[in-house]
C-alpha cells in the first residue's frame, strides 16, 4: 500500500541546525515537503536563500520549491547570528553555489495559498527561524490559521532561560512581536524551546557517526555540525553543541521521541531586559488559557538515531 505523506511546510533561516532538520525531512518518506520559506534571522535574507537552495540540491531535491520571505522583523531591526554560524550560516562544509533559482512569490503569500488549497487540517508548518513570514501570513489570511494541522517550532526557553540574552531564546528574540502574534492566534502550536534541545548535544561521537555514512550529505553534516559547535562547546562547557532545529524534523517523524504539557506561553515584547522572553505558565499559576504543547524532554540517543538513519538515505 502507498504510504500516507504528511504535507509540511518549512519557514526557515538556514543555519547549520536548520539544514539538518530540513535534509532530515527531505530523506523521509513520510514527508511532503510541499516548499520552503525563507526569513532573515540567522542571517540575511539573501544568504539564508541560497543555503535553502544549496540544502535541496545538496539532498537531490531540487523540485522543492524555494520563497524568499521577509528581510526583516515586523517592527525592528534585524540582529543576526554570524558569530555562531559563520559569514554564510553554513560555515564548515564547501557546498557549491546554487544553480536552482528562488520562487518569485514572497514566502508568505506562498504559506497562504498553499494552506488555502490544501483540504483543512492537512498542512503543518515547521518553523525554525523568527516567526516574521508566519505572523504576516496570519495577518494578511486570518482564514488560515484554523485550516492549518498545527505549527511545530523551535523557539523559546523556560528552565533553561535564553541563549542570545539571560532571558531569550534568539528566534523569538529577533522578532518579538512576530511571536506573540502567532502565539495569540489560535494556531496549535508545538514548541520544541531550549529546555529540550540542550539535553540533544552533538557529542563527537554522533558527529563521526553522521561523516562515517559515507554520502555526501553525511559529510556535509558533520562539517557543519563541527563547525557550529565550537561555540556552544566553550560556552556552556558542554560535551557538544546543542542541535535546536532538528528536534522540530524529529517531533514531527516521531512525537513519541518527546515529552511535555500543554501550557499558556505569552511573550515579552516590551521589556528592554527580558525582551523576547517566552513566559510560560508550566506549572499553572494563572488562569490564562492553554495554547501551546511545551516539550521539556526527550531521548537523545533515539532522536540521533533518527537523523542519521535518515541521513544515510541522502546521497
Amino acid at each position: 500500500m502507498p504510504m500516507d505523506k504528511s504535507a509540511v511546510i518549512f519557514d526557515t533561516d538556514p543555519g547549520q541546525d536548520d539544514a539538518v532538520a530540513i535534509l532530515t525531512a527531505l530523506a523521509s518518506p513520510e514527508l511532503e515537503v510541499i516548499g520552503i520559506s525563507t526569513v532573515a534571522g540567522n542571517i540575511p535574507l539573501k544568504l539564508t536563500t541560497k543555503n535553502a537552495l544549496k540544502l535541496v540540491e545538496l539532498a537531490g531535491r531540487t523540485e522543492v520549491p524555494v520563497y524568499p520571505g521577509c528581510d526583516r522583523p515586523l517592527g525592528r531591526a534585524l540582529v543576526t547570528a554570524e558569530h555562531v554560524h559563520g559569514e554564510t550560516g553554513l560555515d564548515g562544509p564547501d557546498l557549491p553555489e546554487p544553480v536552482t533559482q528562488p520562487q518569485a512569490l514572497h514566502g508568505a503569500d506562498f504559506i497562504i495559498e498553499t494552506v488555502r488549497q490544501r483540504e483543512p487540517g492537512t498542512v503543518t508548518l515547521m518553523t525554525l527561524g523568527p516567526l516574521t513570514n508566519v505572523a504576516l501570513a496570519f495577518a494578511k489570511a486570518p482564514d488560515i490559521v484554523k485550516r492549518l494541522k498545527g505549527l511545530v517550532m523551535m523557539g523559546g526557553g523556560c528552565f533553561e532561560g535564553g541563549n542570545i540574552t539571560p532571558a531569550a531564546e534568539f528566534n523569538v528574540y529577533v522578532d518579538p512581536e512576530a511571536a506573540a502574534m502567532v502565539f495569540a492566534s489560535g494556531v496549535g502550536v508545538t514548541v520544541l524551546s531550549l529546555d529540550v534541545t540542550h539535553q540533544m548535544l552533538s557529542t563527537r561521537e554522533r558527529i563521526e557517526a553522521f561523516r562515517a555514512l559515507g554520502n555526501k550529505a553525511g559529510e556535509a553534516v558533520a562539517a557543519m555540525l563541527s563547525f557550529s559547535e565550537r561555540f556552544d562547546v566553550a560556552k556552556y562547557g558542554s560535551s557538544g553543541a546543542p542541535l535546536h532545529d532538528p528536534c522540530v524534523t524529529g517531533y514531527v517523524l516521531d512525537p513519541s521521541i518527546f515529552e511535555g504539557r500543554d501550557v499558556n506561553v505569552e511573550v515579552e515584547t516590551g521589556s528592554r531586559l527580558t525582551r523576547g522572553m517566552t513566559v510560560c505558565d508550566y506549572w499553572g499559576v494563572t488562569d490564562r488559557p492553554k495554547n501551546a504543547f511545551w516539550v521539556r524532554s526527550a531521548d537523545s540517543d533515539r532522536f540521533f538515531g533518527l537523523l542519521t538513519e535518515r541521513i544515510g538515505r541522502l546521497p
